[in-house]
């Protein structure tokens, strides 16, 4: 049980939140009763639970707390903000229902004041469930929706009258930029209101500039009438957020007369975005050749309840990779990510839950009203709680939509103006694989390539790429692509057949190596997005995982085509990498060597012998075909950087596949 004690509130601050994370008790609702209830701390899946066993599990999960009110609170408000629950939840307390919310990428928040008893202990009762509905989306992706409680839940107390907690699940200030230059910045502070009893408030604004020094301070009386208070501001000589930059302001909303009754503190920062055809994507004026990796939502240790220490390592591989943005797909990551990109310059685009998975069988778009307004709040949730950091550049409307059936362009429309009438300030952008007219709704589009991975030749891409350049230069235009590659899936000798769902990653480093070549560094696009960093986990998939990162599931082994962008990317750390170093055991004599190196051209041995470089693509270098036999070390020398690597060739035998004799008869039982 969670123990809330009144002696921890003090005047000065009337606005306490407690984490209500520990104490939890869980147990599936087929169950039927709550005996055999596990302790559980948050963030908790049951896909990542050993109550799993292995299996891939939708269903619904019950979770109970109790909390100790002390009766002192019986003049406070009390709310339960949930970080993220996958992906509907229904919070009951003492038994009576407080809400539901739909959708499992972004928080939300209840009032529980007239459910509680104060002085007393009382129960609270989340029930979770993470099937697929066709009325809350995605309602199609092959990324795991792992169920539970998987983010950080607290309480939040409050006096009658505070800063809202309710609106839309941020909290409650959004900052928003009209004018931004070197000279001056030009906005506004959208402040939201909630009282019991009281119909005005005395609001107070400070915005503080990155050295704690106060640049803007207003105070004003406020009405509370259920709509949005605004305060104009401006600052003068503002230091401008940018990667190289990340300068960040301090915005303090309160109210009170003679004191201080509620406070909420946000950090922001000011830019301009631009992005055109002939100049690409410009912060403050600036150019910034953008490249991007996307980012899904798991790892193999912590499934789905990623946590501070898990997204730090994540973001080390992204500056080691040298990537300058991210996508977050699908939907939004936790707040913590968002914050970190805020300070180290990161560049972030969200994904609103409006994706189609390459799987027949699924639709993406239900043309229903309730479909539709489900889509509409998690949108206007995504940038409600996302808008204040200067990191976030884009909105995603949708990605990959697979146009049949019903029209779903008056819906896009729909959805790409409800973001610009929330945020002006940002563009829209969608991740698109089909020809036709959803491709001209929003602000940006992000082509989502693959000619030459399933049928075609790599080389083909050239002739989209100047096609595009033809007819459809004038849009704004990105180019996303990516395929699967196991370190597992290799080929004993070059005359086995392939295999069936047999992805070697082999394959994924050539696509990469051709696809490098011929779009990273071509003007007509304003950003490059590698899909993905990392593999992720999909149940739905042969292998129970999407291959198609550079980085495995584990974070343990980085595949070749991530040392490619390390070399074309990361100019702070310089890259010497021989490719298809795993591949030990060759069987032809012939032998034909790829090297990415940001070191200039490296010198390559083959034991004694000297082998002859030419550079097939920048930063990738390429030897002829060379005769080798027997035990050779291949060693790669460029300045101070050394790799190597010790292959065998010849008279590589293919592993035997045991067989096991047929019974024809019933074994013999003796006595």
């Amino acid at each position: 049980m969670l123990m809330l004690f009144a002696a921890l509130v003090q005047s000065a601050r009337a606005r306490e939140i407690f984490p209500i994370n520990e104490g939890w008790r869980f147990f599936f609702k087929s169950e039927r009763t709550s005996d055999n209830a596990r302790h559980v701390t948050l963030p908790h899946s049951w896909n990542t639970d050993p109550l799993a066993q292995g299996y891939w599990l939708e269903t619904t999960g019950n979770y109970q707390n109790g909390m100790f009110i002390p009766l002192e609170w019986a003049s406070k408000r009390l709310f339960v903000k949930f970080h993220g629950v996958q992906s509907v939840a229904d919070v009951f307390v003492n038994g009576a229902h407080v809400g539901t919310h739909r959708g499992g990428g972004t928080a939300f928040v209840f009032e529980i004041t007239d459910k509680i008893r104060f002085g007393t202990d009382n129960a609270l009762l989340v029930v979770v469930n993470n099937s697929s509905r066709d009325d809350v989306l995605p309602t199609s992706t092959d990324m795991n929706l792992y169920g539970g409680i998987y983010r950080e839940a607290e309480l939040i107390v409050t006096e009658r009258t505070a800063i809202s907690p309710l609106y839309l699940g941020s909290d409650g200030v959004l900052v928003h930029s009209r004018a931004v230059s070197a000279e001056r910045v030009e906005g506004e502070i959208e402040v939201h209101l909630t009282a019991k009893e009281e119909n005005t408030c005395s609001l107070h604004i400070e915005i503080e500039d990155p050295d704690g020094k106060p640049v803007f301070a207003k105070r004003q009386k406020a009405k509370i009438d259920g709509k949005a208070v605004v305060v104009p501001f401006a600052i003068e000589e503002p230091e401008l957020w940018s990667p190289g930059n990340p300068a960040l302001y301090t915005v303090t909303a309160a109210i009170g007369e003679d004191s201080i009754t509620d406070r909420v503190v946000v950090r922001t920062g000011f830019r301009a975005i631009d992005i055109s055809t002939d100049k690409g994507l410009a912060i403050n004026g600036a150019r910034i050749p953008l490249h991007g990796v996307v980012l899904h939502h798991d790892n193999a240790l912590s499934g789905g309840t990623l946590v501070a220490k898990d997204y730090d390592a994540d973001l080390n591989e992204v500056r080691e990779i040298g990537a300058n943005a991210i996508r977050s797909a699908v939907i939004p990551h936790a707040q913590y990510l968002y914050d970190r990109c805020d300070e180290q310059g990161l560049l972030a685009w969200i994904d609103m839950p409006f994706h189609r998975a390459p799987f027949l069988g699924d639709m993406a778009y239900f043309a229903t009203p309730e479909f539709e307004e489900n889509g509409i709040l998690q949108l206007k949730e995504i940038i409600a709680q996302h808008i204040n950091h200067p990191s976030v550049i884009m909105w995603g409307i949708f990605s990959q939509l697979w146009m049949r059936g019903d029209d779903a362009t008056p819906y896009l429309r729909r959805l790409n103006d409800t973001a610009h009438a929330m945020d002006a300030s940002r563009p829209t952008v969608a991740c698109s694989d089909q020809d036709g007219a959803i491709n001209f709704i929003t602000d940006l589009i992000v082509w989502r390539q693959t000619v030459g991975w399933k049928r075609g030749s790599t080389d083909d891409v050239i002739v989209w790429r100047d096609q595009l350049h033809k007819n459809w230069g004038h849009l704004r235009s990105g180019v996303a692509y990516g395929g699967p590659g196991f370190l597992g899936h290799k080929s004993y000798t070059a005359q086995d057949e392939p295999r069936s769902n047999w992805l070697p990653e082999e394959k994924q480093t050539r696509f990469h190596e051709e696809y490098a070549r011929n779009l990273q560094n071509d003007s007509l696009f304003w950003g490059v997005w590698i899909e993905n960093l990392f593999d992720y986990g999909s149940a739905r998939r042969p292998y129970g995982v999407n291959g198609s990162g550079l980085i495995t599931l584990n974070r343990r082994e980085h595949k070749d085509a991530f040392y490619l962008y390390r070399a074309m990317w990361n100019r702070e750390t310089p890259t010497l990498h021989i490719v298809d170093k795993r591949h030990r055991l060759r069987d032809q004599e012939k032998q034909l060597f790829r090297i990415y190196s940001s070191a200039g051209i490296p010198l390559l041995t083959a034991g004694t012998d000297t082998l002859a470089l030419t550079e097939y693509a920048p930063y990738q270098y390429r030897t002829d075909s060379i005769p080798l036999r027997g035990t050779v070390e291949i060693k790669a020398v460029a300045g101070t950087l050394r790799d190597s690597v010790t292959i065998r060739i010849g008279n590589v035998l293919k592993p035997k596949r045991l067989s096991v004799p047929r019974r024809t008869t019933s074994p013999q039982t003796t006595n």
